[in-house]
């Protein structure tokens, strides 16, 4: 009996340190996956202030959840080739994960692959892109968040026409660009029923902006710059032909006010990059897939306007208007 009681005692011992050792074992294994390093593609079609916001919120998002991450960053400088070569190259790179910031850079890397996980910011129409099959139910490797508003159009060409009198409006916009095509969609859908006429100038490349702001004059009492990436990387180009003739500029997002536009109702680019990095934060865990992810719109809607710009073409701020009031950025 006694032999058999050590025996019993032994063996509860034994398991004991058994278990012991298999929950040390998965402490380790916790601990290898929290300490893991990633590597994260990011895939950019040019230079402007929006598009560098929403790629600093979006590293700002991966640095909060404490992620070891080694960024691979590519810029194709509002070049077609390079979007499409930096898409492939970092597709071979062997990263875990893709930030595309932009239509562009989005569709070339979906067409890159259909494995890696792919989150995209700065595109206007996702379905239209054919990058997901729905904002609800977006299938595939491919998820993220849109930057148009619904309501950031419409209010747009409303206040031009019903506070500003304008009748005839400029457009600059690149016919490449599909998400300028779906905003020029829009617009033309609209003022059908607002007596405002629309005179287009396209471009294909930021170097025609100047020419085709020039070709406008005489002809419009007013412009307004959509959220158009080759249009916006020149802006300035715009803003001093606006201010020689005095003429309003209503532009597709904040960023644009701050170098010279005078009014917009947009929200902030940067919380727009940190949601899309939350999410890539899932994927990464592994607590989600990019299929299961709805691709988010902007929340959080503002209409601002440039303090300097309006007293540089002679207008009035209204407080009727209820605008944040900014100013031009030094």
């Amino acid at each position: 009996m006694k032999m058999n009681r050590i025996k019993m005692i032994i063996i509860a011992f034994s398991t004991v340190l058994l278990l012991m050792a298999c929950g040390d074992g998965e402490k380790t294994e916790s601990s290898n996956d929290d300490t893991k390093k990633y590597k994260i593609g990011v895939t950019q079609i040019v230079e402007h202030p929006s598009l560098n916001a929403a790629y600093e919120g979006f590293k700002e998002a991966i640095e909060d959840a404490g992620l070891d991450v080694e960024f691979v960053v590519q810029n194709a400088q509002n070049d077609n080739s390079a979007n499409t070569t930096i898409a492939t190259n970092l597709v071979n790179s062997g990263v875990d994960l893709i930030f595309a910031n932009s239509t562009p850079s989005a569709q070339a890397v979906a067409s890159a692959t259909q494995e890696i996980p792919i989150v995209f910011t700065s595109v206007t129409d996702a379905v239209g892109a054919e990058l997901v099959n729905s904002l609800e139910s977006p299938g595939g490797n491919v998820t993220g968040t849109i930057d148009l508003h619904p309501d950031v159009i419409p209010q747009t060409l409303k206040f031009l026409k019903e506070e500003l009198g304008a009748k005839s409006i400029g457009m600059i916009f690149n016919t490449g660009e599909q998400n300028a095509r779906v905003q020029m969609d829009k617009v033309h859908e609209l003022v059908k029923d607002m007596d405002l006429n629309v005179v287009e100038a396209p471009v294909a490349t930021s170097a025609e902006v100047k020419q085709a702001v020039d070709s406008l004059i005489g002809k419009v009492d007013s412009l307004y710059i959509i959220k158009d990436n080759t249009v916006v990387s020149a802006l300035e180009s715009v803003t001093s032909v606006a201010f020689d003739n005095k003429l309003p500029m209503m532009v597709g997002e904040l960023d644009s006010v701050k170098r010279g536009g005078l009014a917009a109702y947009g929200f902030n680019y940067h919380d727009l990059g940190y949601e899309t990095g939350q999410m890539a934060v899932k994927i990464l865990k592994g607590e989600n897939n990019p299929s299961e992810l709805a691709v988010q719109v902007p929340k959080k809607l503002k209409f601002v306007i440039n303090e300097d710009t309006a007293s540089k073409i002679g207008l009035e701020i209204k407080e009727e208007w209820q605008a944040e009031v900014s100013e031009s950025a030094k």
